[in-house]
């Protein structure tokens, strides 16, 4: 990822205040990632580039290290627009949420605008557990007691760690919706995530089982609600965004957008 690292890193440090604590966990990069890393050394409160079991064990590795209040990341590829971690630190203050999700926004391989992606729901751990939706992980920002409360991120599940750790977060914390675009998200040739779906899918079944069983059982009600947000998931999918405004920025450069809210006439 290479390719896009330098321009992650950017997007990060703009938007870094006094105190706050950027670290970059590599798996041991055979490209310029290293390289490109160590141009930014002074920059970050640490990094590190080495083997290791996926991409949750890297992440479990940068939050062990964090001191902050508020956790966050992004992929290498991914962007946080301009604004965006002040506008979290507003949000999470004024709502006392333990977590916060937003919005986002798709770009292709040279940054422009593909889609308006909402993350918009009332229940999180309703529609994470009955119907397996996910947040926009980029556009997630949680406090780090309710991090520690569940148990962190889990290294033993290979493709599905945001899914298990927000669905853990949503059963045992006060997660809240804020109309705001935080980040964008950037879809490209040999993406992980596309090429490991259907693994994906599998391991979020076993983590959303496992939490059915302890929370919600096998009856009548619970099959109910299961009907109920699988429907709404497929709903969604189909209709995302759609009644944003944030569909007039569709093929608009990343770089010329900074972090935006939406009121609830659902203009910027």
């Amino acid at each position: 990822m290479g390719e896009y690292l330098a321009e992650t890193i950017d997007s990060v440090l703009t938007n870094l205040r006094p105190g706050d604590e950027y670290f970059i966990i590599d798996g041991g990069s055979t490209d310029d990632s290293v390289e490109i890393i160590r141009r930014y050394e002074s920059h970050l409160a640490g990094w590190v580039s080495e083997k290791d079991r996926g991409y949750a064990d890297a992440l479990a590795k940068g939050f062990s290290r964090s001191t902050g209040d508020f956790h966050c990341w992004i992929n290498s590829g991914d962007l946080l627009l301009v604004g965006a971690l002040d506008e979290a630190r507003t949000r999470l203050a004024a709502t006392g949420a333990d977590m916060i999700f937003g919005d986002d926004l798709y770009i292709d391989e040279d940054g422009k605008v593909l889609q308006v992606s909402n993350g918009r729901t009332e229940n999180l751990a309703a529609i994470m557990l009955y119907g397996g939706w996910t947040p926009l992980q980029d556009a997630c920002f949680w406090r780090r007691a309710l991090y520690e409360r569940v148990g962190g991120i889990s290294p033993t599940v290979r493709y599905a760690a945001d899914y298990d750790l927000f669905l853990r977060m949503g059963l045992n914390g006060r997660c809240c919706y804020v109309p705001v675009t935080f980040s964008a998200f950037r879809k490209h040739a040999g993406q992980n995530s596309a090429q490991h779906w259907a693994t994906y899918q599998n391991e979020r079944e076993v983590c959303r089982h496992r939490e059915l069983l302890q929370h919600a059982g096998q009856g009548w009600g619970s099959r109910l609600l299961q009907i109920y947000y699988w429907w709404k998931v497929r709903w969604r999918a189909r209709f995302q965004g759609k009644q944003s405004k944030g569909y007039q920025r569709l093929g608009k450069s990343i770089a010329d957008i900074h972090c935006y809210a939406i009121d609830n006439q659902g203009h910027p």
